[in-house]
């Protein structure tokens, strides 16, 4: 992995030896941003693939859903390497292996390079986001003890909005529209390994590095209870960020009829951007509060996404959408925020690593399900039932809230 920072090394010179710790939060931040678009970018240009390769809703969805498989395997391996190496190293080979899935997807001319692609894409995406989330935590300025937590809640989202907008804009209005979008990304990842190369180091080198590539999951017998109460509105949220991602811009495009590019990246930066904006605004709220409101946001939403889709309603189906997305935000930041608060600092990463584990396996399943059924029964149904059964998982984790609240 030093060897990835070493390559960039030379280039540094040309910027200050290390940057100020202001200054490299700031830039931490951005580049966690830039990660989580290039995640998303795609989006937006699985149509277009699917019309140049003739490829089905179910191949769709498996492309998808094997980034996820790459992220969950990556921050399973990878997630407490920095602790031991240091953060700038394992920034370094995160960003060099992001440029390489950028390349991968510049050069793909069938349907395995893209697999190969976002492969690489969600192994290089896993092993950034704790880093970067720990580089954040340790350059925490002091003045601002919780901005840390705040940007970690919030760049994901944004990075998500930003980039499935972005490509949705370059896909309509700019020329070679399945190549530029990752030639700017990849110019953003050049950017981002000069800053990695110049930042300062925030974790110093100890022990165990071969040790912690063993993955580890558990569950503390004390907070069994608290974290499972949790599952249903995890599920259910992540669940709708997974068919937003995967097959929400064909939803816009064959249900109702929204052909236009932009739209298609407009319908992810709908939930994921109300997300982000949700996260900021409720950044103060009691954790507790904030878990109610956001299940009942999130089945408000369904209830009249489904609606919109059944009523062919474009209007009902973008309010839903926005409505589901502040749910989104809100139950995000609330259940891993309770985390936080039930858990031991020597219990968290642990803690954690389960809870992205069955997040991002929420956000990868049900969308390769909801392929194989939109191949085999057509997209509309596919899209109503997908709607009902995580509105009723919604309305589930409100129960399990309310109850617990009670008690």
């Amino acid at each position: 992995m030093s060897e990835s920072v070493a390559v960039a090394a030379p280039v540094a010179d040309v910027l200050p030896r290390r940057l100020p710790r202001g200054f490299a939060f700031a830039a931490v931040a951005a580049i966690f941003v830039l990660f989580m678009a290039a995640s998303s970018a795609p989006s937006p240009l699985y149509v277009v693939y699917q019309q140049n390769w003739h490829f089905s809703a179910t191949t769709l969805t498996a492309v998808f859903a094997v980034y996820v498989v790459g992220l969950i395997a990556s921050l399973l391996v990878l997630g407490a390497l920095s602790d031991h190496v240091g953060r700038r190293p394992v920034l370094g080979a995160a960003i060099a292996l992001e440029a390489t899935s950028l390349v991968l997807f510049l050069v793909a001319g069938d349907v395995p390079v893209l697999f190969a692609a976002r492969l690489v894409q969600g192994i290089a995406t896993g092993a950034a986001m704790t880093a970067m989330a720990a580089t954040l935590v340790d350059l925490d300025p002091p003045h601002a003890p919780g901005r840390a937590g705040v940007v970690n809640g919030i760049a994901p989202t944004t990075g998500l909005a930003l980039g499935a907008l972005g490509c949705g804009a370059l896909v309509q209005f700019a020329p070679a529209p399945t190549h530029l979008v990752y030639v700017v990304l990849l110019a953003g990842m050049v950017l981002a390994a000069l800053i990695v190369a110049a930042m300062p180091e925030t974790s110093g080198r100890r022990p165990g590095g071969l040790r912690s590539l063993q993955p580890r999951l558990g569950v503390p017998q004390r907070l069994r209870a608290d974290f499972f109460a949790l599952v249903p509105i995890l599920l259910a949220s992540w669940s709708l960020g997974g068919l937003y991602l995967s097959l929400g811009p064909s939803i816009a495009s064959g249900l109702f009829g929204l052909t236009n590019h932009l739209i298609g990246g407009l319908v992810v930066t709908l939930l994921c951007g109300t997300g982000a904006l949700a996260t900021f605004l409720l950044r103060t709220r009691p954790v507790q509060w904030t878990l109610g409101v956001g299940a009942a946001l999130l089945t408000a939403g369904l209830v009249l996404t489904f609606a919109g889709i059944a009523a062919g309603l474009v209007a009902l189906g973008i309010v839903g959408t926005v409505v589901a997305g502040v749910g989104f935000g809100a139950s995000a930041l609330a259940s891993f925020g309770t985390l936080a608060r039930i858990s031991a600092p020597a219990e968290r990463g642990e803690l954690f690593a389960v809870a992205y584990v069955i997040s991002y396996l929420a956000f990868s399943v049900p969308a390769v399900v909801a392929g194989f059924a939109a191949t085999a029964f057509g997209l509309r149904p596919t899209a109503l039932v997908y709607a009902a059964v995580l509105g009723v998982l919604a309305a589930t984790a409100l129960v399990v809230q309310r109850l617990r609240v009670t008690r």
